[in-house]
This record gives structure tokens, C-alpha cells and sequence, in this order.
């Protein structure tokens, strides 16, 4: 199965990805009326640790301890992706303990948000927005199966 893959030696910590993430999450056609004057909330986040920059985004587990966690199945996996029902959560954030890489966060309205591939808003080339948006080639969409 395809996952998002980040190469750290080639990450600048330009926070590109961030905002294509955030920007595939709205209805807008133009990056910067979408996102002009809010808080953006990307599914991915760019960290950075003694001068390496790295991104830390779902890495879509084939034994998911979240979606093993979530006490009302609003995680779900199907076909190597997990989702997220956000009418089920509860904000009980059993996953945001669960997951160990720190890929499950709150949301603004109370229910959990993480990435999704773009599942519900990719082009009919089905790469995530982050992979498309970076600069650099640090960010891939490949089967390493």
C-alpha cells in the first residue's frame, strides 16, 4: 500500500506541506484566499530536532493501535487508509494517547483530526496534497511494501 514517506536529508523545513494540506481541506481555487488571515491546521506538521527537519504525519499502520483504541469506531481502516467519522468521536482522544507517533491531534470543533491521504479531495491522480506541494522532493507517495 502507497504511504507518505519523508526524506529528513532533504526536508528544508519550509512548511510548504503544511499549507498545501491545509489549503486541500477548503473548497477555494486560490491558495491564498483560502488561507489568508486564519490559523491553518494541517494534518501534517514539520518539526524540527538538531538542525534536521522531518514531518510527522499518519503513517496509516497495518495494526492501527488508534483506530484498536477508539471506543466508538469513528477510526476506521479500509484499504490501508485509516479515516475518521467525525459524528462518532466523542473527543474521548484514546487515539491522540494511543498513536505513537503523535499523528492524532484535537480538532476545533472537539473531534480528532489526522491525515487522510486526501481521500476525500484528491485529483484523479490520488497524491496527497503535502506530496504535490513540496518543493524539494522530500515528501513521496510510494509503496515500500
Amino acid at each position: 500500500m502507497k504511504r507518505v514517506y519523508v526524506n529528513e536529508k532533504w526536508c528544508l523545513g519550509c512548511h510548504l506541506c503544511e499549507y498545501y494540506c491545509a489549503f486541500a481541506g477548503t473548497s477555494e481555487k486560490d491558495m491564498a484566499r483560502a488561507l489568508k488571515n486564519i490559523k491553518i491546521r494541517p494534518k501534517i506538521k514539520i518539526e524540527e530536532k538538531d538542525g534536521v527537519s522531518f514531518a510527522v504525519s499518519c503513517r496509516h499502520c497495518d495494526e492501527p493501535l488508534c483506530v484498536k483504541g477508539c471506543i466508538t469506531g469513528a477510526l476506521t481502516i479500509s484499504g490501508g487508509v485509516i479515516t475518521i467519522n467525525h459524528d462518532r468521536c466523542v473527543s474521548c482522544y484514546t487515539c491522540i494517547l494511543s498513536c505513537p507517533y503523535g499523528a492524532v491531534s484535537p480538532s476545533e470543533d472537539g473531534a480528532v483530526e489526522k491525515c487522510e491521504l486526501c481521500v476525500k479531495t484528491a485529483d484523479a491522480d490520488k497524491i496527497p496534497a503535502c506530496v504535490k506541494g513540496c518543493p524539494n522532493g522530500a515528501i513521496v507517495f510510494e509503496d515500500r511494501s
